[in-house]
C-alpha cells in the first residue's frame, strides 16, 4: 500500500492515479471477436466457451429445464435474502416514475415530456471468479418497471457448461427473458450483432473485466449503446476522529478482492485513526478466502493523512469514486460539497456492501473517473425521453412572429414558410 501524509496539494493528482490497464493489442482482439462472432453465429460461441472457459457448450440457451431446477439448488434462506433485496431495490427504483407534467410556455402552445421503454436490452453478469447474481437484480429490476420488452442475458458457465444456479434463480425472480452461456467480449459481440440464437439489443448494461470493457466500448459503433463507461471497482473511505478503524478496514477489503485492479482509497484526518486502520487492513487481509486479490489490490491503493475534512472532499471530488464513504462526524453539513461520486455512504454503519446487495440503490456505479460526467443506472438508463407540443392557432399567431424572425436571421427561409403560410391562411391572405 501507498502512504502519505499531508502531501502538497499541487501533487494530489499524481498520487491517486488509477491502475494503468495495458490496451497495445486489446482493440486487435476485440475487433477479431466481433468478425468471428458476425461470421460465424453461434458456432463461434461455441468454440470461444471452450477456448476462454475451458467450458464444452453444446446449447447456448439456458433450457427452461435448468432455470427451473435452479430454484432446488439454493437455499431457502438465499432465496429469502433475495427476495427481501428484489423488494428494496424495487421499491428506490419504482420511485424514479416519473408523471407527465404538461406546461404552456405561451398561451395556447403546450409542451410536455414523455418516457418510453428501450424495448430491447441485453445484461451482462459475470460468473468468474464470483457469480454476481446481485448484478441481475439491479439491472433487471428496472428494465421491468420502464417496461422493457426483450430483457436477455448473458453470462459464462464453469466447466461443466452450467450457469451459477443462483444467477438463473434471481434471472427467474426479475422476469429475463431469455438466457444464454456465454462470457466475455464474446458475449457483447453477439448481443450486438445477433446470432442464430442469440437477439441482438439496442442497449447493453453490466460489469465486467478489461475485455468485457472493451467490447462494450467498440459496439457503440454498431450503433448499440452502453449503460457506462468502466473499469475496475474502487471505493475512497474518509475518516476523522469518529471513523472505526475496524469498519473502515473492512470496507477498504471489500472492495479490494473483487480483482487485482481494483482500487481503494483511505482518507483521515485523525493520525492515530489513520495507523490504526492501517493496522486493521493487514489484520483482516490475512483472514480474507481472497487474500490474492486484496493483496494485489492494495499495491495500487493509497492510504493519505490530511489535516481537514474540507481538503478530505475537495481529493476525493478529484478522484471521484465509484462508491464514497463518509465515517466522519457531522456528514449531513459535507453532502452539498460532494461533487463527484457514484454512490455515497453516510456515517459509521452505511456499510459499501449495503449498497451493492439490498439496501435499494443500484450498485452498477461509474468508475475510472467518470462520476465526474456519469451518473450510476437508474431507471432513467432503460427508458428515452420523447418531447411532444401542442399548438392551437392561437397558439402559432401567438409564437409565429418570433419564429419568422429568427428563421430569416439564420437564412431558412423554408422553415419560415412553415409559419408563415399557416399564418397567411388564418389570416386569409392565401
Amino acid at each position: 500500500m501507498n502512504i502519505y501524509k499531508y502531501p502538497d496539494r499541487n501533487n494530489w493528482s499524481e498520487l491517486i492515479k488509477r491502475p494503468i490497464i495495458k490496451r497495445e493489442q486489446l482493440t486487435e482482439i476485440i475487433t477479431d471477436i466481433f468478425k468471428n462472432v458476425e461470421r460465424n453465429g453461434d458456432q463461434a460461441l461455441i468454440e470461444f466457451n471452450k477456448k476462454f472457459d475451458n467450458a464444452e457448450v453444446k446449447n447456448i440457451k439456458v433450457s427452461d429445464e435448468e432455470i427451473e431446477s435452479s430454484t432446488n439448488l439454493i437455499s431457502a434462506e438465499l432465496k429469502l435474502a433475495i427476495q427481501q433485496a428484489k423488494d428494496n431495490i424495487t421499491k428506490f427504483h419504482a420511485s424514479q416514475i416519473p408523471e407527465i407534467d404538461k406546461i404552456e410556455t405561451t398561451k395556447g402552445v403546450i409542451c410536455w415530456r414523455e418516457t418510453r421503454a428501450i424495448e430491447k436490452i441485453g445484461i451482462y453478469v459475470p460468473g468468474g471468479t464470483a457469480p454476481l447474481f446481485s448484478t441481475v437484480l439491479m439491472l433487471a429490476i428496472p428494465a421491468k418497471l420502464a417496461g422493457c420488452d426483450e430483457i436477455i442475458l448473458c453470462t459464462p458457465t464453469d466447466k461443466n457448461g452450467n450457469i451459477n444456479p443462483a444467477i438463473l434463480y434471481t434471472a427467474k425472480l426479475c422476469g429475463i427473458t431469455e438466457i444464454f452461456k456465454i462470457g466475455g467480449a464474446q458475449a457483447i459481440a453477439a448481443m450486438t450483432l445477433g446470432t442464430e440464437s442469440i437477439p441482438n439489443v439496442y442497449k447493453i448494461f453490466g460489469p465486467g473485466n478489461q475485455f468485457v470493457v472493451a467490447a462494450k466500448e467498440y459496439c457503440q459503433s454498431f450503433g448499440v449503446a452502453i449503460d457506462m463507461p468502466a473499469g475496475p471497482s474502487e471505493v475512497l473511505v474518509i475518516a476523522d476522529e469518529q471513523g472505526i478503524p475496524a469498519f473502515c478496514a473492512a470496507d477498504l477489503l471489500s472492495q479490494a478482492e473483487h480483482g487485482s485492479d481494483s482500487q481503494v482509497v483511505f482518507i483521515a484526518t485523525d493520525e492515530k485513526i489513520f495507523n490504526q486502520t492501517i493496522e486493521e487492513t493487514e489484520k483482516q487481509l490475512i483472514k480474507l478466502p481472497r487474500n490474492e486479490f486484496a493483496k494485489e489490490s492494495l499495491r495500487n491503493s493509497y492510504f493519505i493523512l490530511l489535516e481537514t475534512i474540507e481538503e478530505a472532499i475537495k481529493l476525493s471530488n478529484l478522484y471521484a469514486p465509484e462508491h464514497l464513504i463518509l465515517a466522519i462526524n457531522d456528514f449531513e453539513k459535507y453532502i452539498p460539497k460532494i461533487l463527484n461520486a457514484g454512490s455515497v455512504f453516510l456515517g459509521n454503519y452505511s456499510c459499501e456492501s449495503a449498497g451493492d446487495y439490498a439496501s435499494g440503490t443500484n450498485h452498477t456505479l461509474p468508475t475510472n473517473g467518470f462520476a465526474k460526467n456519469y451518473s450510476g443506472v437508474s431507471l432513467d438508463s432503460f427508458v428515452k425521453k420523447i418531447t411532444f407540443q401542442n399548438l392551437s392557432k392561437k397558439g402559432l399567431q401567438n409564437l409565429g412572429k418570433t419564429i419568422e424572425i429568427m428563421a430569416e436571421a439564420e437564412g431558412l427561409y423554408a422553415h419560415k414558410n412553415a409559419v408563415s403560410i399557416r399564418l397567411n391562411q388564418e389570416n386569409g391572405r392565401i
